[in-house]
């Protein structure tokens, strides 16, 4: 029984030790720009793997260097509540989960053992802490860190640098991350000048980002791109 508290106390105190880690790199990214994320090293070791090379296009720019329009767009339609809430959208995340409940429960009659995920409720917040820090599994405790550090990044950075981390991080194509990047690879301008509709077309691509790239002519990148484009006035930008 000693042995088994001791393990215990050890396994608390790594735990610990492993949030203030966080915790400490949460709080340099107030005057620090992370120069890569954990996902973003890990596709570039898929590229290389796969490719044998690296085709990578990435250039950290200030969020008064980007169009607004980006930051309305990726906020109306990635988290429409962005500059409201605490990190967690838990009516989005009731939301997700009952019409995933739904689809399971239709695969399941239709004999399908392991049905797709429709929809996901994270917030931007919680895309950043998963990027910047965690793996692709799902699984409930690399979720409830995900949580953890969701509400870390909350507590010690602004809106507004949190919108700056995820503009210059996420992917947007194979080997294409951030938002001078995404700007200069598909419409060959600066993020800048970055127009309404670019924004829009840009921000619907943010779920499937490699899927979109091969299939530029859509019709639901189209559809969707325009609905972006009339929710993206009455955005709020931190």
């Amino acid at each position: 029984m000693r042995g088994l508290l001791r393990l215990l106390g050890l396994l608390a105190l790594a735990l610990l030790s492993l949030q203030l880690y966080f915790v400490a790199r949460i709080g340099l990214m107030n005057v620090l720009d992370p120069a890569s994320t954990t996902f973003q090293r890990s596709e570039a070791r898929r590229i290389v793997g796969s490719t044998g090379g690296l085709a990578w296009s990435q250039r950290w720019t200030p969020l008064a260097q980007v169009s607004p329009h980006l930051g309305r767009a990726v906020i109306a339609s990635e988290d429409a509540g962005f500059v409201d809430h605490g990190g967690i959208d838990w009516e989005a995340v009731e939301s997700a989960w009952n019409k995933n409940q739904r689809a399971e429960a239709r695969a399941e009659k239709r004999g399908l053992k392991r049905p797709p995920k429709v929809v996901g409720g994270s917030t931007l917040s919680q895309q950043l802490a998963k990027n910047l820090f965690l793996s692709g599994e799902r699984t409930l405790p690399r979720k409830a860190q995900e949580a953890l550090l969701t509400l870390t990044l909350e507590a010690l950075l602004s809106k507004r640098r949190l919108l700056e981390l995820y503009l210059n991080h996420v992917e947007w194509g194979e080997g294409v991350f951030g938002a001078e990047a995404a700007a200069q690879h598909y419409f060959r301008v600066p993020a800048s000048r970055l127009s309404a509709a670019q924004a829009a077309r840009l921000a619907v691509m943010l779920p499937a980002p490699k899927r979109f790239e091969k299939l530029p002519a859509s019709a639901y990148l189209a559809s969707r791109s325009a609905t972006i484009l009339a929710r993206m006035g009455a955005v709020e930008l931190p």
